[in-house]
Protein backbone atom coordinates (compact mmCIF):
# COMPACT_ATOMS: atom_id res chain seq x y z
CA UNK A 1 0.00 0.00 0.00
CA UNK A 2 2.71 2.38 0.66
CA UNK A 3 4.63 1.48 -2.19
CA UNK A 4 1.08 2.29 -3.97
CA UNK A 5 0.75 6.18 -2.41
CA UNK A 6 3.65 7.47 -4.40
CA UNK A 7 2.98 5.66 -7.54
CA UNK A 8 -0.65 7.13 -7.91
CA UNK A 9 1.06 9.94 -7.20
CA UNK A 10 3.45 10.40 -10.06
CA UNK A 11 0.87 8.89 -12.13
CA UNK A 12 -1.17 12.20 -11.36
CA UNK A 13 1.76 14.20 -11.72
CA UNK A 14 2.19 13.23 -15.29
CA UNK A 15 -1.39 13.31 -16.80
CA UNK A 16 -1.56 16.76 -15.66
CA UNK A 17 1.68 17.71 -16.90
CA UNK A 18 0.17 16.96 -20.08
CA UNK A 19 -2.16 20.03 -20.09
CA UNK A 20 0.26 22.21 -19.18
CA UNK A 21 2.10 21.95 -23.31
CA UNK A 22 0.27 23.63 -25.45
CA UNK A 23 0.92 22.89 -29.53
CA UNK A 24 3.47 24.90 -31.46
CA UNK A 25 2.53 26.26 -34.23
CA UNK A 26 -0.28 28.19 -36.41
CA UNK A 27 -3.80 27.67 -35.48
CA UNK A 28 -6.26 26.62 -38.10
CA UNK A 29 -8.21 29.87 -37.82
CA UNK A 30 -5.12 31.55 -39.82
CA UNK A 31 -5.15 29.62 -42.68
CA UNK A 32 -8.98 30.12 -43.48
CA UNK A 33 -8.56 32.78 -45.90
CA UNK A 34 -5.62 31.28 -48.02
CA UNK A 35 -6.06 31.08 -51.50
CA UNK A 36 -3.47 29.47 -54.49
CA UNK A 37 -3.77 29.85 -58.04
CA UNK A 38 -2.08 26.97 -59.95
CA UNK A 39 -3.93 26.40 -63.26
CA UNK A 40 -0.81 27.87 -64.74
CA UNK A 41 0.76 24.60 -63.57
CA UNK A 42 -1.53 22.01 -64.81
CA UNK A 43 -2.04 19.88 -67.47
CA UNK A 44 -4.01 20.30 -69.84
CA UNK A 45 -5.64 17.26 -72.25
CA UNK A 46 -7.27 17.88 -76.10
CA UNK A 47 -10.24 16.63 -76.49
CA UNK A 48 -9.59 13.03 -77.47
CA UNK A 49 -12.78 12.79 -80.38
CA UNK A 50 -10.76 15.62 -81.97
CA UNK A 51 -7.73 14.00 -81.73
CA UNK A 52 -8.92 10.97 -83.10
CA UNK A 53 -10.10 12.47 -86.33
CA UNK A 54 -6.86 14.45 -86.80
CA UNK A 55 -4.90 11.16 -86.55
CA UNK A 56 -7.48 9.65 -88.89
CA UNK A 57 -7.07 12.03 -91.37
CA UNK A 58 -3.21 11.92 -91.48
CA UNK A 59 -2.84 8.66 -91.17
CA UNK A 60 -1.37 6.89 -94.52
CA UNK A 61 -3.69 4.88 -96.48
CA UNK A 62 -2.01 1.31 -96.36
CA UNK A 63 -3.53 -1.36 -98.24
CA UNK A 64 -4.84 -4.47 -96.08
CA UNK A 65 -3.72 -6.62 -99.52
CA UNK A 66 0.05 -6.04 -99.08
CA UNK A 67 0.05 -6.70 -95.45
CA UNK A 68 -1.55 -9.95 -96.32
CA UNK A 69 0.46 -11.04 -98.87
CA UNK A 70 3.25 -10.50 -96.65
CA UNK A 71 1.61 -12.14 -93.67
CA UNK A 72 1.16 -15.10 -96.51
CA UNK A 73 4.70 -15.24 -97.37
CA UNK A 74 5.62 -15.34 -93.55
CA UNK A 75 3.21 -17.91 -92.92
CA UNK A 76 4.45 -20.20 -96.06
CA UNK A 77 8.58 -20.02 -94.76
CA UNK A 78 7.35 -20.99 -91.70
CA UNK A 79 5.15 -23.86 -92.90
CA UNK A 80 8.25 -24.77 -95.04
CA UNK A 81 10.28 -25.07 -92.50
CA UNK A 82 8.66 -26.95 -90.52
CA UNK A 83 8.14 -29.56 -92.90
CA UNK A 84 12.33 -29.91 -93.01
CA UNK A 85 11.54 -31.37 -88.74
CA UNK A 86 10.89 -34.24 -88.23
CA UNK A 87 9.61 -34.06 -84.77
CA UNK A 88 7.93 -31.85 -82.86
CA UNK A 89 7.09 -30.82 -79.44
CA UNK A 90 3.63 -30.63 -77.90
CA UNK A 91 1.25 -32.54 -75.19
CA UNK A 92 -0.08 -35.28 -74.10
CA UNK A 93 -2.56 -36.81 -71.35
CA UNK A 94 -1.02 -40.01 -69.58
CA UNK A 95 -3.54 -42.44 -68.63
CA UNK A 96 -1.70 -44.85 -66.84
CA UNK A 97 2.43 -45.85 -66.42
CA UNK A 98 3.23 -48.97 -64.95
CA UNK A 99 5.35 -51.79 -65.47
CA UNK A 100 2.25 -54.26 -64.75
CA UNK A 101 1.45 -55.24 -68.40
CA UNK A 102 -1.54 -57.09 -67.54
CA UNK A 103 -2.82 -53.38 -65.77
CA UNK A 104 -1.63 -51.36 -68.72
CA UNK A 105 -3.90 -53.26 -70.99
CA UNK A 106 -6.97 -53.38 -68.47
CA UNK A 107 -6.69 -49.37 -68.39
CA UNK A 108 -6.66 -49.31 -72.15
CA UNK A 109 -10.00 -51.52 -72.37
CA UNK A 110 -11.89 -49.23 -69.56
CA UNK A 111 -10.64 -46.51 -71.94
CA UNK A 112 -11.86 -47.31 -74.57
CA UNK A 113 -15.13 -49.23 -73.12
CA UNK A 114 -15.97 -45.37 -71.14
CA UNK A 115 -14.70 -43.26 -73.86
CA UNK A 116 -15.25 -44.62 -77.58
CA UNK A 117 -14.79 -41.18 -78.75
CA UNK A 118 -11.20 -41.10 -77.82
CA UNK A 119 -8.59 -42.46 -79.54
CA UNK A 120 -5.84 -43.86 -77.69
CA UNK A 121 -1.81 -44.98 -77.91
CA UNK A 122 -0.41 -47.83 -75.85
CA UNK A 123 3.69 -47.12 -75.82
CA UNK A 124 6.47 -49.44 -74.00
CA UNK A 125 9.33 -47.75 -72.99
CA UNK A 126 11.43 -50.27 -70.98
CA UNK A 127 10.48 -51.31 -68.32
CA UNK A 128 7.19 -49.32 -68.38
CA UNK A 129 4.04 -49.53 -70.57
CA UNK A 130 2.02 -45.95 -71.41
CA UNK A 131 -1.10 -45.14 -72.35
CA UNK A 132 -1.61 -41.91 -73.64
CA UNK A 133 -4.32 -39.81 -75.35
CA UNK A 134 -3.85 -37.16 -78.51
CA UNK A 135 -1.09 -35.33 -79.41
CA UNK A 136 -1.79 -31.74 -78.57
CA UNK A 137 0.56 -28.22 -79.34
CA UNK A 138 -0.09 -26.83 -76.18
CA UNK A 139 -1.38 -27.60 -72.66
CA UNK A 140 -4.19 -25.81 -72.66
CA UNK A 141 -5.66 -27.98 -75.85
CA UNK A 142 -5.06 -31.21 -73.45
CA UNK A 143 -7.15 -29.76 -70.45
CA UNK A 144 -10.49 -31.25 -72.39
CA UNK A 145 -9.50 -34.68 -72.16
CA UNK A 146 -7.68 -34.32 -68.80
CA UNK A 147 -10.53 -33.32 -67.13
CA UNK A 148 -12.83 -36.01 -68.63
CA UNK A 149 -10.74 -38.60 -68.03
CA UNK A 150 -10.12 -37.32 -64.49
CA UNK A 151 -13.27 -38.45 -62.98
CA UNK A 152 -12.47 -42.10 -63.68
CA UNK A 153 -8.78 -42.16 -64.18
CA UNK A 154 -7.60 -40.41 -61.14
CA UNK A 155 -4.02 -40.94 -61.84
CA UNK A 156 -4.54 -39.07 -64.92
CA UNK A 157 -2.32 -35.82 -65.79
CA UNK A 158 -0.43 -33.71 -68.88
CA UNK A 159 2.69 -34.75 -70.08
CA UNK A 160 5.30 -32.86 -72.50
CA UNK A 161 5.73 -35.20 -75.70
CA UNK A 162 7.83 -35.47 -78.51
CA UNK A 163 5.73 -35.90 -82.19
CA UNK A 164 6.75 -37.43 -85.42
CA UNK A 165 5.70 -35.08 -88.08
CA UNK A 166 3.43 -37.02 -90.53
CA UNK A 167 4.42 -36.73 -94.01
CA UNK A 168 7.56 -36.46 -92.85
CA UNK A 169 10.03 -37.08 -96.01
CA UNK A 170 13.64 -37.51 -95.44
CA UNK A 171 15.74 -35.14 -97.30
CA UNK A 172 17.47 -36.44 -99.92
CA UNK A 173 20.82 -37.95 -98.85
CA UNK A 174 24.51 -36.66 -99.85
CA UNK A 175 27.08 -39.37 -101.94
CA UNK A 176 29.60 -39.51 -101.09
CA UNK A 177 31.66 -38.64 -104.52
CA UNK A 178 35.98 -38.57 -104.42
CA UNK A 179 36.99 -35.44 -106.75
CA UNK A 180 39.54 -36.52 -109.02
CA UNK A 181 41.92 -34.10 -108.22
CA UNK A 182 42.69 -35.60 -105.14
CA UNK A 183 44.75 -38.11 -106.06
CA UNK A 184 47.33 -38.55 -103.13
CA UNK A 185 49.77 -41.67 -104.55
CA UNK A 186 51.11 -39.35 -107.38
CA UNK A 187 52.01 -36.50 -105.21
CA UNK A 188 54.25 -38.91 -103.29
Amino acid sequence: MKRSIPAIILMVFFISSCALFKKSGPSPDEFANYTEDISSDRITFPDLSEEAKKVAETAPKSSAISVDNDLEYALKAIKDNNKGERYWNGFTVLVYSGVDREQAFKAREELTEEFPDIKSEMQYQQPRYLLKVGKFVNRVEAQAHYHKLKSKFPTVRIIQDRFQREGYVNPDPVEDVERPDQNISEDI
